[in-house]
Parts: structure tokens; C-alpha cells; sequence
């Protein structure tokens, strides 16, 4: 299958990092190489992309489609957890701007073999890394009850979360629970049929628990976007799309901590002691959403928002 894949915002985003012309810029989550691909076209030849992926054959098919930028980009397969370690080598002198995508590739989830959907049937995998030993085949078949409901409704923010649990462990007591398909039907019949009627499908939040646990999505998401932040130079940006309220919800309270000057106690001492410094300021204080045009063209732009920080 094609690795295809509609950037969302990508003007906004593209706006958002105020692009200079022979600047240095990072990609941590290239995918498609949608922003990639308008990065190195609204910048100089001068102009350099640091970009990573953790899913190889994203890595492959960007390297194909911006082929025609050589040595203009380099290309790291890993998670961009790691980024800081990357930018340090490749782009010491520091970035004008970054960006992070943090949703599912269309390629990911309409990929029958990846395991990601709920609509195509296939193994369930989930896997961004495929190099990594746990899938979704293990959260569903060996997390116990307790685990399962835990994560479903931390992850997935399901109310039936403890429901949904319990009937995994019953169906998987008389064999392996082994495909997308499988998992979806026990967890529709799980929510009452009163529940189902809104809100889209009912197994949307509960494939999103186990994808985030599957791929550690949220673990050191704060600390990743902070040290990422700080390797911009003075006013370079830094860019990050979200696509569900955990997400957000880090980047909007880093980017906040990355903006105070100070973290002390004011009833305690009025003199400040923690040594924290103000490192920039967020451009957006509320996040930008997609247009109604967009919203028509992207139905994956629906939950999609977009915040911006930048470096003083």
C-alpha cells in the first residue's frame, strides 16, 4: 500500500514557524513528509531538515518523496523522544524551528496489516517501531483485568472502561483474542446500545488506550517537548499538533512552564530561589483548529489543534 497521508494544518503550521530562509528546521515526526516537503520548498537551498520517524516505512517513503532535496535533510529512524540527542550531533548551532505531528498516519490506520483500525480487520499490532517486541496482541491477551480497565479509561477516557475489561478477559479465557475485528466487536457489545447511538464509534477510545500504551505515547512527552524547545534559537518556534485532550493537555502546561519566570512559593519567600527563567512565550494562548473548509476536505482534522511556542 502507498504511504499516503494528508497533512493537517499544514498553512497554519507553515505560518506558525515563521520560516527563514536559510534556517534550520526539525521534523520529529515526518510521516508523510507533508510539512517536510513545505518546509524545504518555502526555504532556501541553504536551508537544512533534520527529520525522524520511528515507523521505517514512513522513513522510506518521505526519503523517496523529497528525494529531489538531497542532502538537504537527513533522515533518523527513532522515536523523537530521543530528538535532543540528534539535534546535538546534526544541528549543534541550535533550530529556527520544529515541528511535531503527534497524530496516526492515514498510511497507519488504513493499512489493514498494521493492526491500527477498528473498520479493517487485521492482527492486532499497533506498532509505530515494527522493531519492538509489544503489540497490541499482547495489552489485550496478557494485562490483567485490573490493568485493562486502568489504561482504557486513562488513555481512552471510557466511562465503560471496567466493562469492557471484564468481557475482554471472558472472550480471551476460551481462546486468543488475535485481530482488530475480534477486539471491536466484543468492546461494541460491551456499551450499552443507548450509548452507542452518539459519539461516532464505539471503539474509537479504547484502540486509542491500548495505541498509547502500546507505543508509550504520552510517557516523557513533557520532558521531549521541553528539551526539544530549548534547542531553538532566539525566535525560532517550535509547532505541535495534538489530536486528543491528554496530548494537549502536556503540551499546553509545557509550553505554559517553559513561559514563567519563576516557580517558588510566593507565601513562603518573596525572593526567588528556584533559578527557573522565562525561555520564551506561547504564541497561541488558545489553540488554532481547523477551518470549516478544512474540516469538509480532512475528516482526521476534526479533534486536530495546533499550538505554538517560540523562543526569546
Amino acid at each position: 500500500m502507498k504511504f499516503e497521508h494528508k497533512s493537517v494544518m499544514l498553512e497554519e503550521c507553515m505560518q506558525g514557524l515563521n520560516l527563514k530562509p536559510d534556517g534550520n528546521y526539525f521534523d520529529g515526526t515526518l510521516g508523510g513528509g507533508g510539512h517536510s516537503l513545505e518546509i524545504l520548498k518555502r526555504t532556501s537551498p541553504k536551508a537544512r531538515l533534520l527529520a525522524i520517524d520511528k515507523d521505517s516505512d514512513a522513513l522510506m517513503a518521505a526519503a523517496e518523496r523529497l528525494s529531489i532535496f538531497g542532502d538537504r535533510i537527513t533522515y533518523v529512524h527513532d522515536d523523537f523522544k530521543d530528538a535532543p540527542r540528534h539535534i546535538d550531533n546534526y544541528m549543534p548551532e541550535g533550530l529556527d524551528g520544529a515541528i511535531l505531528d503527534l497524530g496516526v498516519s492515514s498510511y497507519q490506520i488504513d493499512t489493514p496489516e498494521r493492526g491500527f483500525s477498528y473498520v479493517h480487520d487485521g492482527l492486532l499490532d499497533m506498532r509505530m517501531n515494527r522493531t519492538q517486541f509489544l503489540t497490541a496482541f499482547n495489552v489485550v491477551n496478557e494485562y490483567t483485568e485490573y490493568e485493562l480497565a486502568r489504561l482504557i479509561f486513562t488513555y481512552g477516557e471510557e466511562k465503560f472502561s471496567r466493562k469492557i475489561a471484564s468481557a475482554i478477559v471472558k472472550a480471551r479465557e476460551k481462546a486468543s483474542i488475535r485481530t482488530t475485528s475480534q477486539l471491536a466487536k466484543i468492546i461494541s457489545d460491551s456499551i450499552p446500545m443507548s450509548a452507542r447511538r452518539t459519539g461516532g464509534n464505539p471503539c474509537k477510545k479504547t484502540f486509542q488506550a491500548i495505541r498509547i500504551e502500546v507505543n508509550g505515547e504520552l510517557e516523557g512527552l513533557d520532558k521531549s517537548i521541553e528539551e526539544i524547545a530549548l534547542r531553538l534559537k532566539k525566535g525560532g518556534r517550535m509547532c505541535v499538533l495534538t489530536f486528543h485532550s491528554l496530548e494537549d493537555r502536556i503540551v499546553k502546561n509545557t509550553f505554559k512552564y517553559l513561559e514563567l519566570d519563576c516557580i517558588c512559593d510566593k507565601s513562603v519567600s518573596p525572593i526567588c530561589n528556584c533559578g527557573k527563567i522565562q525561555e520564551g512565550k506561547v504564541i497561541t494562548k488558545k489553540p488554532i483548529e481547523a477551518s470549516e473548509e478544512e474540516l469538509k476536505e480532512n475528516r482526521r482534522s476534526q479533534s486536530a489543534k495546533l499550538r505554538i511556542f517560540e523562543r526569546i
